[in-house]
């Protein structure tokens, strides 16, 4: 049976794509800490767990997304680390940070309805 890309499924992989963004935030966490200490290796084992996390969801989206389609929604890791940025570590944004996020959503949408508009299916 064949299934079409939903916005569901478009949201499902962004919220993965956010969680392996998480890691980032981790190292960078991990990185603030004295080497080998307590903050250090907490910081780090969480990086390593959502690490793990990802890998078993993004399994997961590649069995419902095309690879194409799969790894151009991974450049959207832009736009949540950005968020990440500002939220958690209160950095400045720039107008070349918006241009650029802006340019990656541009290209994530023309992949994604390009596919939804030709009605691509997919085995489940």
């Amino acid at each position: 049976m064949k299934k079409k890309i939903t916005v569901k499924d478009i949201l499902l992989l962004q919220a993965v794509i956010a969680i392996y963004t998480l890691s980032t935030v981790m190292a960078k966490m991990a990185g603030g800490q004295p080497l080998f200490s307590a903050g250090f290796f907490g910081f780090y084992g969480a990086e390593l767990l959502i690490l793990g996390v990802y890998a078993l969801l993004w399994q997961q989206m590649i069995k419902k997304f095309e690879l194409s389609v799969a790894y151009t929604n991974r450049a959207m890791a832009l736009l949540w680390s950005l968020l990440w940025a500002v939220i958690i570590f209160k950095d400045n944004i720039t107008i070349k940070n918006v241009i650029g996020v802006a340019l990656v959503i541009a290209g994530t949408l023309i992949v994604n309805g390009g596919h939804k508009e030709e009605g691509v299916t997919h085995e489940e």
